[in-house]
């Protein structure tokens, strides 16, 4: 029986972004194509300023490409509206940013069932507590964040991404406000929870270190694709 063919979970092609100042053009990415397979581990690595922040925001819908398109599971990303976009978020994706993200008027719980709430899922208050249980926090749920270690809210981020069960996991420099012993904690965290859940992970990191333990790495310089590896 011949092999089912599983369709790539991401597909971007020819992804360009400009911005203009005044008369002048300023390309942050130039023709970018890649594919992301159901379940792979991807670090986009590059220098600040490489443009793979700006890569993951158009991957995951948050900017609009000057030219190309993105796929996730099939669906034309910028044939949707703002609005269908933002569903399309909502049902699939996760995110984990460097700067945590984090609603300062609710407390721990409240900031993971907030996603829960509004996609309608009649248990965010028992999903909530269960993932902050998971990453450690069962006992700060009523926790605001000014009363949260660094630590302790990219923890927070992390049980939010993971509890709407995303396909996809978007992680934006995620230990790059932590010191070095609290970032291993979150990245050893966030990999174990990835494999256990199976969601395919997007990590934009200018750490070697880290991107040696995704199973793919991309390089990006000044824009453009110079490398992909696997392990």
């Amino acid at each position: 029986m011949a092999e089912e063919f599983m369709p790539p979970i991401v597909r971007a092609a020819g992804l360009t972004k400009q911005v203009f100042t005044g008369a002048a053009a300023l390309t942050i990415l130039h023709d970018v194509s890649l594919e992301v397979s159901r379940g792979e581990a991807l670090a986009i690595l590059g220098a600040s300023g490489s443009g793979k922040t700006t890569l993951l925001a158009l991957l995951a819908g948050l900017d609009v490409p000057t030219s190309g398109t993105v796929h996730i599971e099939g669906i034309d990303l910028f044939a949707l509206d703002e609005d269908g976009r933002a569903r399309l978020r909502r049902d699939r994706v996760g995110f984990v940013f460097q700067s945590f993200q984090l609603l300062p008027a609710l407390s721990a719980l409240e900031n993971v069932m907030l996603p829960l709430e509004l996609a309608g899922k009649p248990d965010a208050r028992e999903r909530a507590a269960d993932w902050l249980a998971r990453v450690g926090l069962g006992p700060r749920l009523t926790h605001y964040p000014r009363q949260l270690s660094g630590g302790e809210q990219q923890r927070v981020a992390v049980a939010r991404a993971f509890a709407a069960d995303p396909q996809l996991l978007f992680a934006d420099e995620p230990t790059g406000n932590l010191d070095s012993a609290t970032g291993e904690e979150i990245i050893s965290l966030m990999f174990e929870l990835n494999r256990v859940a199976r969601t395919t992970l997007l990590l934009v990191t200018h750490d070697e270190v880290l991107a040696q333990r995704c199973s793919r790495r991309i390089g990006l310089v000044a824009g453009r694709l110079t490398n992909d590896e696997r392990r």
